[in-house]
């Protein structure tokens, strides 16, 4: 890439130069040229920003702009200086200390504004409201409503019910189990909230809020006499009671400055008063260095935020309460709004107090390591400069210090006087849910001219509920959003009830067989009627008076409602029920699994919605935060470029990945490369340990690792020399770190930097570790270390970094007298910004280095510096400060300030940082990729971040078609879409939406992706747009959003969601990722060392995302499996037992005789058919775990939704159907025929008789088939399918002998039932005969689908069960005797040891090849639960291309989903190559040979979509073992070796899979081939 490509001056960047004239969208491939499109993207667009400001100052230009006065004018609004937009709602004034306008006020006097309270709510229920609000939810379901009808509809006796007292019980069982379940997960929710309210803070008491009306509560607290004002509530009350007797002493000292507030204790108070004797302490009660670095910072004022025992510190030891306080002493200021002419009765004092009584208008004093408990504005912090440190963690899981400041004319509050002799108004503008924008205005009367003065208000002045206060002693604030308003919350949302999609199709499902049965009873209804109206019948001579009424059409009625009684289990009650026990069981086991047991934070993962496990298994797009979900949020500093001179030996996970796709394996083995750069580590730190003394060096901590560097700085004599030295000496001085030593006692030479961004702490720290120790920082002096000799420069100026600037500059003066300017920041800004003499070899050079480093995954930096002149100098620092005080085009006036002095620079070098990913992270994107699930990253980082980690995680790839998005106006968004989908239409085609084709993209020549950052991706979601970039974003592989809003990621989730129809999974970590969690149909957070909100608010919560791989490949698709068969089953045991009745039905005038006796249909459900079922969905798997995630491919059924498919319903109902005409006329038919006589001399031809022949041939073949169904059979598989039919034999033998009137029935029809039934050989055969007609169809069918239609997990379970799968994965079998004994290591399984090996070596890629229709049978039939959409090609290993072979490849190119990722073993034995065209070639591949034991992959499968017919003639006849004469269908050929996937290593088991040697005579041993499919 040429220099001028990487680095376009901005003048010669147009706006839609990214758009070719085919209108197709430009696409970039490697990481460095998309990084570099995105700088140029960022670059138009501030173009065109600064030239819409300029455009809008020049019409605003006649209107004349009044300075005021003071030093607030510096500081207004910002914003005010463009076109704003609108933000809905009324703005809010907060005054202090002065009286409402009376705009704002009622006739009483009374404001008229009412704010939300800061108690916060997340769970679904009060008290009050759980109970209707559950069981209006529970009756969303059509079936319960269903369900309540019949028991109403049993309640009257004419109708006929048995038993109308127990038709309740089903319905209120499922109603109360659910309610339970629905009650326990909210209540864990209010638990948490209530946590978090009951919070404590510090707050200004007994003084008015003059924003709050007298008597606040609402009516009915006001009714009831409860909560008066001015009372201390109970838990006020506990926690000041709680904090009591632990010290009465607050000091408030100002960073540098001799003023001192002090808050004393009551004299007459026993308890020892804490005097400034006592070190300043922070956490953990070590003691602080100040912000500035200045000594002599007082800080004893530690409260409790509600945190762990370690984290008191100071509180334990020198913390107080504040029950006791009296007036401070007031420090003497003038400045800003602080009038001490104000006369005020001085009793307002700082008490404790919680979190849910805070109220805007409230002044609260925050401490160190304390959480911010509203959105509150910065008026006054412990720090001389009015500067704080905030941790997001909570919010986004950032642990990178972020910088608030005071505003200027408050900064000086330091006591409660100070507050009460203060007055001003806050104008803010209205809560809304962008985290990154606040305006507001501070309005006061300088006390001293009396003029009215104002003050900006930015979101550098607010800190945002749920940040933690860090390296900042203390912070007055004034709460300004509470509860509800605050920006974390708004975009939170409320908690949604998800239902997950089978539940929904069930709702279909319900309505059809209701439909059913309103037919068939509407039949029976209007046949009954017809027939009670003849009178030539035996009924109206013998029955007469039975009748309900003398109405024909009213009898009728009668029947159709007796009629849906006895045929109500159509609609199965239990099946609901069951399915709640099974969705238990299932929440048990995932919670269970120690494979996603996270050790460092002791959880495993937690299930919180237990009703949604079998979406798991159907997730087609994940949706995923980066920082701290992705990444570790670490930084190392890998590699650095020095005048053209790389150091630095660390091998990333890019570039592990890019090695292992190219075939290089073994070069990047982790055991291996851990071990040379251990030594290499060594050799560096023993070299420069002989040079000079680094006391400040942490061994343990240095990431560059380069003896090479070492040895040049060992060489003074030479430039490099020089060059090393003024490049860490700029590490060392050009940052806004800060250093503290946490034990100054113990080890006063221990380091810890706190940054604003964790790439500043690790460059400095880099820096310190080479021996450029960064020492700490005074008002105005920067102490570094250089080779271990101390220097001192004088700090003059800081240009700070900002998204738009994209560098930083430090202004020092040197010990020898000169100014040095030094810069560091993106390449393409320096490089503009370079002197004209620069080397352009070294420019060229510096320039491939970055390129390289990029490519690799790092994060770059160039690194430059000047020589200023003194005379320069002093015209700049006043051009800067007129800048500074500018009000109109502020920013740009700083900017071009800063250009007056960034210029000329000299190159030294440039510096390359890796993004520490979470462990297994690439290799779990590979995985669920070959699975077929899309992921979309969806982060508030910088666009450049973002790609770097896409590249680093394999997300993004070299091979990939990358399309960068950014326009600043709709038109523009709409053309670069609208350009993208050009671009993708002329390579691929036209889209399709089809569910069949989703998941793997089949024959692919070229994948995607899509970057786009946050003000395009608001235009994209524009309702005129939104449908484009849906098309245009589910046609890629990955998509990419950066610098998006958390409404922005919900409103992304839902339009995939609802605009795809797919099914969605969110996985994030912050606060600032619940709402796109909330969204999504699966909402997962992490869990973190400090909680999480983003776990409290999820489904599933656990610690690493690389578990999302067993939750969904294992878990997730079996528990859709479990599910779906179970509901099919329990739809088909229910139509075989009630359409059974339907067909006595003629025989009894449709009058809705019951066939078989009560206790029989009360317990066909309850003990006789329904643990089967139960079982099935709990417990069956139709593959192994190790399987799944070694064929990831299997998944995509589920993303296909066809294991539950509405075919699949009617079959299951159709089987039901002829099955139950199968038990009930072949009975009927054996005693049409004759019937026999019982031992005992009576004869079997009563209606129990009867009836209870045809039941028990009913059970036992329901229970029988749901055996059929049964993949995996236990011991408790067999235990219930068999008990359950010898339990309905056992209660024939009970009930035979019970008395006549019993709660079952008053008549003695079932009298001595078992004598009659049990000895009469006519029974057993009728039962039996019938049971084998009924299912002989369903067997067959089987039979036929897994012999010549097999799906790709019967083949995979065929090879577990009967084949080598095991031995080729490393998993040992239950019978020793197949364990086979490995002698030599060359035919060992992998991964013996699990973790040992990083599974990103497995990221190879192969190409598939698309291949005919038809199936190998010859057939064109299709399954009819599988549509002939998911089939795997069986290519011999022969057939897989030799990824190391040079010559070209004739495959196309791949694509994520092709699921054929993993290379062949090597060696390779000389096979022939099967093109996508059918032809089989003549050429022979042979791979190179390897020695290292570990090296070889296992073979993968090579996936098609359909499978195509096989002439096997041509195939090596050593990879054939020839069958067995008999075992052949005619014309039908053996099916070959299935190569499974690799393991990764947090998933593996016991090993993997090791091919065997290239030797002829054992591989023709050892291969696996199938004579024959067999029915498993």
């Amino acid at each position: 890439m040429s220099l001028f490509k990487r680095h376009p001056p901005p003048s010669d960047i147009d706006e839609n130069d990214t758009i070719d004239p085919q209108l197709r969208l430009r696409t970039v491939h490697t990481a460095a040229s998309t990084i570099a499109e995105s700088i140029r993207s960022e670059i138009r667009a501030q173009k065109r920003r600064t030239q819409k400001r300029f455009l809008f100052s020049r019409k605003n230009a006649k209107k004349p702009k009044i300075s005021e006065p003071g030093p607030s004018t510096s500081q207004v609004a910002e914003a005010s200086s463009a076109p704003q937009s609108r933000i809905p709602g009324a703005r809010r004034n907060i005054y202090v200390n002065q009286p409402l306008s009376a705009m704002e006020t009622d006739h009483h006097g009374e404001p008229l504004a009412r704010y939300a309270r800061n108690k916060v709510r997340t769970s679904r229920y009060t008290l009050l409201t759980f109970l209707p609000k559950n069981l209006f939810e529970q009756f969303h379901r059509i079936a319960n409503i269903y369900f309540l009808a019949l028991v109403i509809f049993q309640l009257f006796s004419v109708f006929g019910a048995a038993s109308p007292q127990t038709a309740a019980l089903p319905l209120l069982f499922i109603l109360v189990v659910t309610a339970v379940k629905d009650a326990v997960e909210d209540y864990r929710r209010a638990r948490l909230d209530e946590e978090v309210n009951t919070s404590a803070i510090t707050r200004l008491g007994q003084w008015r809020n003059v924003n709050l009306a007298l008597d606040p509560r609402p009516w009915y607290q006001r009714l009831l006499h409860i909560n008066a004002p001015g009372k201390i509530t109970r838990g006020v009350q506990k926690l000041r009671e709680k904090e009591a007797g632990e010290g009465k002493q607050v000091i408030l000292s100002k960073g540098g400055e001799d003023r001192v507030s002090i808050s004393t204790t009551d004299n007459n108070d026993s308890s020892t008063a804490l005097g400034g004797s006592h070190p300043p302490t922070g956490a953990g009660g070590r003691q602080l260095e100040d912000i500035e670095g200045s000594i002599g910072s007082v800080d004893l004022h530690t409260y409790p935020p509600g945190l762990s025992e370690n984290e008191l510190g100071g509180w334990g030891q020198h913390s107080m309460s504040l029950s006791n306080y009296v007036q401070s002493s007031p420090s003497r200021s003038y400045l800003g709004v602080v009038d001490w002419s104000r006369r005020t009765n001085g009793t307002a004092r700082w008490e404790r107090t919680l979190w849910k009584k805070l109220e805007v208008g409230d002044i609260v004093l925050l401490r160190e390591d304390e959480q911010v408990p509203a959105d509150i504005v910065v008026l006054s912090t412990s720090d001389a400069s009015g500067l704080c440190y905030l941790e997001t963690k909570n919010l986004d899981g950032e642990t990178n210090l972020k910088v608030r400041k005071a505003i200027q004319a408050t900064a000086s509050l330091s006591s409660e006087e100070d507050i009460e002799k203060s007055s001003f108004v806050l104008d803010s503008e209205p809560p809304h849910q962008n985290l990154y924008v606040y305006n507001g205005v501070l309005r006061y009367t300088d006390a001293t001219t009396g003029e009215p003065r104002k003050e900006g208000v930015t979101i550098n002045e607010l800190l945002l509920r749920g940040c933690t206060v860090r390296n900042t002693a203390w912070i007055i604030g004034l709460v300004v959003f509470t509860g509800p308003d605050t920006k974390i919350y708004l975009n939170g949302g409320q908690t949604p009830s998800k239902q997950s999609k089978i539940a929904k199709e069930t709702n279909f499902n319900v309505i059809m067989n209701f439909l059913f049965l309103v037919i068939i009873c509407s039949v029976s209804a209007t046949i009954n009627g017809v027939m009670d109206g003849l009178t030539a019948t035996s009924t109206y001579i013998y029955e007469q008076g039975v009748e309900p009424t003398s109405s024909n059409a009213l009898n009728a009625l009668v029947t159709f409602v007796s009629c849906l009684i006895a045929f109500q289990n159509i609609v199965p009650i239990s099946l609901f029920i069951s399915i709640e026990i099974v969705k238990t069981i299932q929440a048990y086991f995932i919670a269970q699994d120690l494979d996603m047991y996270y050790k460092p934070f002791n959880t495993a993962c937690v299930p919180k919605n237990w009703g949604i496990s079998d979406d798991l298994g159907q997730i087609e797009y994940i949706f995923s935060d980066k920082t701290g979900t992705l990444t570790q949020n670490v930084m190392e500093f890998q590699k650095c470029s020095v005048h053209g001179v790389i150091y630095g030996e660390g091998v990333t996970e890019a570039q592990r990945g890019a090695a292992t796709r190219e075939g290089q394996a073994d070069a990047v083995a982790p055991e291996e490369l851990a071990e040379k750069l251990a030594s290499l580590k060594d050799t560096m730190v023993t070299k420069l340990t002989k040079l000079f003394k680094n006391r400040y060096m942490q061994v343990n901590k240095l990431t560059l690792v380069s003896p090479k560097l070492a040895e040049d700085l060992a060489d003074r004599s030479t430039e490099q020399y020089s060059h090393i030295v003024a490049f860490f000496r700029a590490l060392a001085v050009c940052h806004s770190v800060l250093a503290d030593k946490p034990e100054p006692q113990e080890r006063p030479y221990h380091l810890e930097y706190k940054a604003e961004s964790p790439d500043e702490a690790a460059l400095v720290a880099a820096a310190r570790d080479v021996g450029f120790p960064f020492v700490g920082k005074q008002k105005d002096t920067i102490d570094i270390e250089v080779l271990g000799q101390p220097e001192r420069f004088t700090h003059m100026k800081t240009l700070e970094f900002s998204s738009a600037r994209k560098r930083m500059s430090v202004i020092v003066r040197a010990s020898d007298g000169r100014l040095i300017l030094y810069c560091k920041g993106a390449d393409s800004v320096i490089y503009e910004r370079l002197a004209e003499d620069v080397d352009p070899a070294l420019k060229e050079k510096t320039t491939k280095d970055m390129d390289f480093f990029a490519n690799g995954g790092l994060r770059t930096l160039c690194i430059g510096y000047r020589v200023l002149e003194e005379d320069e100098f002093l015209r700049w620092v006043r051009t800067y400060e007129d800048a500074q005080s500018a009000i109109d085009n502020r920013d740009e006036a700083i900017e071009n300030a800063a250009a007056e002095v960034e210029h000329s620079l000299q190159i030294l070098g440039a510096t390359a940082l890796e993004d520490k990913l979470q462990e297994g992270v690439p290799e779990a994107i590979e995985m669920l990729h070959r699975a077929g699930i899309k992921l979309w990253i969806l982060t508030g980082d910088k666009l450049q971040t973002a790609i770097e980690i896409g590249f680093s995680c394999n997300l993004l790839k070299q091979d990939m078609e990358v399309m960068i998005l950014s326009a600043d106006t709709p038109e523009g968004t709409l053309a670069q879409i609208e350009a993208g989908l050009n671009k993708i239409a002329s390579i691929l085609g036209p889209p399709t939406s089809k569910t069949l084709e989703r998941g793997f993209v089949i024959g692919a020549k070229v994948s995607f992706a899509v970057v786009i950052d946050g003000d395009t991706l608001r235009h994209a979601l524009t309702p005129d747009i939104k449908p484009l970039f849906l098309n245009l974003g589910t046609q890629c592989e990955t998509v990419v959003c950066c610098r998006v809003s958390p409404a922005q990621k919900a409103l992304t989730v839902k339009l995939v969601k609802e605009g795809r129809k797919a099914m969605t999974l969110s996985i994030g970590d912050g606060a600032n990722d619940v709402a796109m969690i909330q969204e999504a149909n699966v909402g997962c957070g992490l869990l973190g060392h400090e909680g999480s909100q983003a776990a409290m608010s999820a489904d599933y919560a656990f610690g690493q995302f690389r578990f999302l791989t067993k939750l969904l490949l294992v878990h997730g698709r079996w528990s859709y499996q479990r599910i779906a068969d179970m509901h099919s089953n329990f739809f088909y045991k229910n139509v075989i037992w009630t359409l059974a009745m339907f067909w006595f039905m003629p025989f009894c005038y449709f009058d809705a005789t019951y066939l078989y006796d009560y206790s029989f249909i009360l317990f066909y459900n309850l003990i006789f058919t329904s643990l089967p079922v139960i079982v099935l969905g709990s417990f069956d798997q139709d593959i192994n775990a190790k399987a799944a995630l070694a064929f990831p491919q299997l998944y995509v059924r589920g993303i296909r939704g066809l294991e539950y498919t509405r075919t699949k319903f009617w079959f299951y109902m159709l089987d039901g159907l002829y099955q139950s005409a199968v038990v009930f006329f072949i009975p009927y038919l054996v005693w049409q025929l004759g019937l026999a006589v019982a031992s005992n001399g009576r004869g079997i031809d009563s209606l129990a008789d009867f009836g209870t022949t045809v039941a028990v041939a009913a059970i036992f073949a329901a229970n029988t088939y749901v055996g059929m169904n049964t993949h995996y059979w236990t011991s408790i598989t067999w235990i219930v399918i068999v008990g359950s039919s010898l339990v309905m034999m056992l209660w024939i033998v009970i009930y035979s002998f019970l008395p006549v009137n019993t709660f079952f029935s008053n008549t003695d029809g079932f009298i001595d039932e078992v004598e009659i039934l049990f000895s009469n050989v006519t029974f057993w055969t009728t039962v039996v005969f019938s049971v084998l007609v009924a299912l002989a169809p369903r067997f067959l069918t089987k039979f036929f689908k897994s012999t010549y239609m097999p799906l790709d997990k019967d083949i995979v379970r065929e090879m577990w069960v009967i084949g080598d799968l095991k031995d080729r994965l490393g998993i040992r079998h239950r019978k020793e005797s197949k364990n086979k004994h490995v002698i030599d290591l060359e035919t060992a399984p992998m991964f013996r040891e699990p973790h040992a090996r990083s599974a990103s070596e497995l990221a190879l890629q192969q190409s598939y090849e698309p291949t005919s229709s038809r199936s190998p049978a010859g057939s064109d039939r299709k399954s009819p639960d599988d549509n002939g959409a998911d089939a795997i090609e069986l290519v011999p290993q022969a057939a897989l291309p030799n990824p190391y072979n040079n010559e070209d490849s004739v495959s196309p190119s791949p694509s994520y989903y092709s699921p054929s990722d993993i290379p062949a073993p090597s060696p390779i034995p000389p096979s022939l190559y099967k093109y996508s065209s059918g032809e089989i070639s003549s050429q022979t591949f042979a791979g190179p040979s390897r020695s290292h034991s570990l090296s070889p992959e296992p073979p993968v499968p090579i996936l098609t979509y359909p499978r195509p017919s096989r002439d096997w003639s041509q195939s090596p006849s050593r990879l054939q073992t020839p069958p067995h004469p008999h075992s052949l269908a005619p014309g039908r050929q053996p099916l070959v070796q299935l190569q499974p996937e690799g393991l990764h290593d947090h998933d593996a088991g016991e090993g993997r899979y090791r091919p065997e040697e290239s030797d002829q005579e054992d591989q023709a041993d050892s291969s696996l081939a199938w004579d024959e499919p067999r029915v498993l």
